[in-house]
């Protein structure tokens, strides 16, 4: 679970700005929204951040995605970039290394990481872990006067010159430490624990762009746990939807449009290949089984996927996303969640997160303030943030909390739009 990530010169964070998952005192729904990680930890499993468009809510979200490509990305050259993006509304942010920060557990071990890197290169890259009060260091890669990496390692995860160097090799200077590792047959378990945390629990933000719909389609063709799941959830929803089927379907594509799939860059480079080989283009066919009610009594319909709703097909596949997390991850990120959707159904879906008691974590963006109100009924104070942008284009974040006499506000939403705390327009 994360517990705080700091971000510094990238995109519109030209100051560091942190974000936290600790909780307060606070009791309300604490037997469900917070984790208790140790006697002096506890984390939050939500957040909601509020801000007018342009205030830099999605480029929060977009730290966890760079991050979560930044740990995989393997470039053949040097020269090739860290494809990080300062902030470019100054003379000096452009020309100044981007920071990161975060803090985070394993089970019950914290991890600190520590990046610092420009467009062109990595500075500095740290991993520490607890014992106790202070941190051990597990590795520190820095760069050396030649621009080369160099990396050394903390005795708790000491191993022999020969891997060293193979690691230290295998390192370039625009890619992370975790990247290199993955080439080298080496066993330092303290460090891969914290490895396999950060490539695989972070699932990719979803916004605006992402085709929700096929991710929830390939999962209704192999999952028939999700499959009830999703359907239970529709049909409590009120879609009037009883069942869902989905099965891959192939159909073949006449060689005048075969260049036309193998340039979709959505379309894995093993797909390309098999269609150009085999001419035939796999997808799923998903059927949406509907029971109505009329004058001949129950009677039930299939349609097809595109015969749904823009709400039904998003419902589909924000809940195939919401099952991932639950079942699989550790943290997912929504942008401007309240897309094509019915604020009673934007609540319904936040209840049936918040009601599992799981160690994941759910950060959402919108611009639903009905949601300010629903504090000591479904959101806890210490879950909302606001960010908002100052004259010279730097986002400031802060929290609810923060702002003393809260407690006596007896609507949020009300203060929220007679601008008490900021990030509203002006």
């Amino acid at each position: 679970m994360i517990q705080e990530i700091k971000v510094k010169n990238y995109l519109s964070f030209r100051d560091e700005a942190t974000f936290s998952f600790e909780a307060t005192e606070d009791t309300f729904a604490e037997d469900c929204q917070v984790v208790q990680i140790d006697e002096k930890t506890r984390l939050l499993r939500f957040a909601i951040i509020y801000g007018y468009n342009a205030s830099g809510k999605s480029n929060l979200l977009e730290v966890f995605n760079f991050l979560s490509d930044f740990w995989r990305y393997t470039p053949e050259e040097s020269e090739k970039g860290t494809k990080v993006i300062p902030f470019k509304l100054d003379n000096d942010s452009p020309n100044s290394p981007s920071c990161f920060k975060l803090a985070f557990y394993v089970n019950t071990v914290k991890y600190l990481y520590h990046l610092e890197l420009d467009t062109k290169q990595v500075y500095l890259e740290k991993l520490s872990y607890y014992k106790e009060e202070m941190p051990i260091m597990l590795f520190e890669r820095s760069l050396n006067n030649e621009g080369l990496s160099v990396i050394e390692f903390g005795t708790d995860n000491s191993i022999g010159n020969s891997f060293k160097e193979l690691i230290t090799g295998h390192c370039l200077k625009n890619m992370s430490f975790f990247a290199a590792r993955d080439k080298v047959n080496v066993s330092l378990p303290l460090i891969d624990a914290a490895k396999e945390w950060m490539k695989t629990q972070i699932i990719p933000a979803i916004d605006q762009n992402t085709d929700l719909s096929s991710i929830a389609e390939s999962m209704a063709s192999k999952n028939q746990s999700f499959n009830e799941y999703i359907t239970d959830f529709l049909k409590d929803a009120d879609f009037n939807i009883t069942k869902i089927y989905s099965k891959k379907t192939a159909q073949k594509i006449p060689n005048a449009l075969v260049e036309f799939f193998i340039m979709n860059e959505n379309i894995t480079d093993t797909e390309k290949k098999r269609i150009q080989d085999e001419k035939v283009y796999e997808f799923n066919r998903t059927i949406f089984e509907h029971t109505v009610e009329n004058k001949n009594g129950k009677e039930t319909y299939s349609l097809e996927k595109k015969e749904q709703s823009n709400g039904t097909i998003h419902t589909f596949g924000l809940e195939a996303k919401l099952y991932e997390l639950i079942n699989y991850k550790s943290v997912l990120t929504i942008d401007e969640i309240e897309t094509s959707l019915h604020p009673d159904l934007q609540e319904k879906i936040l209840y049936e997160y918040l009601k599992n008691h799981s160690r994941t974590q759910l950060i959402i963006t919108t611009h639903n303030n009905d949601f300010l109100d629903l504090t000591d009924d479904l959101i806890r104070k210490d879950s909302i943030w606001f960010i908002e942008k100052d004259k010279s284009g730097n986002s400031d974040l802060y929290k609810l909390v923060d702002f003393k006499g809260i407690e006596k506000i007896n609507s949020l939403r009300t203060a929220y739009r007679y601008k008490r705390f900021g990030a509203t327009m002006k």
